[in-house]
C-alpha cells in the first residue's frame, strides 16, 4: 500500500511540475496590433513594466530606454504594457501612446497594446505575474504604474519591484548581469 501511495505522489508531483507555466505560454498584442508569442524571447532575461504617459513615474521611460540600450545585445529585453488602471493616467490610443513614447523618450524597446493590469479585466499575462498559483514564485498586486517584473532566462518570474525602484537601480542591473 505504501508503494502505491508513494508512486501516486511521485506521479502527481511530476505532472504538476510539467504543467508549471512560464511566460512563454502567453501571447500578447503589440502596440501596432500584431499578436506575438512571448516564447520568442526564450533564453533572454525580461523586464515587464506597466506604463502610463501621464504619471509622476513617466520619466522612467528615459531610464528604461537607457537600460535597454545598455543590455539589449546581452540577451535582455524590456516589454512595456501601457495601462489606464491608475487614475486614468494612460488615456490615449495605442497609436497615441506609441507616438508619445517615441517623440518624448525615443523608446525602441517593445511596447505592447494597452491592457488592464488589475481587476476583473486583468490581462492573462498579468494574471500569471501576480498569482503564485500560476507563476510558482509569489502573489503580488500591481500597486501603481511602472511596477517591474523580472523574468529569468527560463521564462519564470524571479522578482518584482515597485514603481519607486528606478529601472537603472543596482538591484536590477546586478540581476541582469548575473548568470
Amino acid at each position: 500500500m505504501k508503494t502505491i501511495f508513494l508512486s501516486v505522489m511521485i506521479m502527481s508531483t511530476i505532472i504538476a511540475f510539467s504543467q508549471e507555466k512560464t511566460i512563454y505560454d502567453y501571447e500578447v498584442e503589440t502596440i501596432d496590433g500584431k499578436t506575438i508569442s512571448l516564447s520568442q524571447f526564450k533564453g533572454q532575461k525580461i523586464m515587464i513594466v506597466n506604463t502610463a504617459s501621464k504619471c509622476g513615474f513617466t520619466p522612467q521611460y528615459e531610464q528604461l530606454q537607457e537600460l535597454y540600450n545598455t543590455y539589449k545585445d546581452k540577451d535582455f529585453v524590456i516589454l512595456g504594457f501601457p495601462s489606464n488602471d491608475f487614475m486614468k493616467q494612460e488615456p490615449g490610443s495605442n497609436e497615441e501612446i506609441a507616438e508619445f513614447c517615441q517623440k518624448n523618450y525615443g523608446v525602441t524597446f517593445p511596447m505592447m497594446a494597452k491592457i488592464n493590469v488589475k481587476g476583473k479585466e486583468m490581462a492573462p499575462i498579468y494574471q500569471y505575474l501576480t498569482s503564485e498559483k500560476l507563476n510558482g514564485k509569489k502573489d503580488s498586486k500591481v500597486a501603481w504604474n511602472f511596477q517591474k517584473y523580472l523574468i529569468g532566462r527560463d521564462g519564470k518570474l524571479e522578482e518584482m519591484y515597485q514603481s519607486k525602484v528606478s529601472p537603472t537601480d543596482a538591484v536590477i542591473t546586478q540581476w541582469i548581469e548575473k548568470d
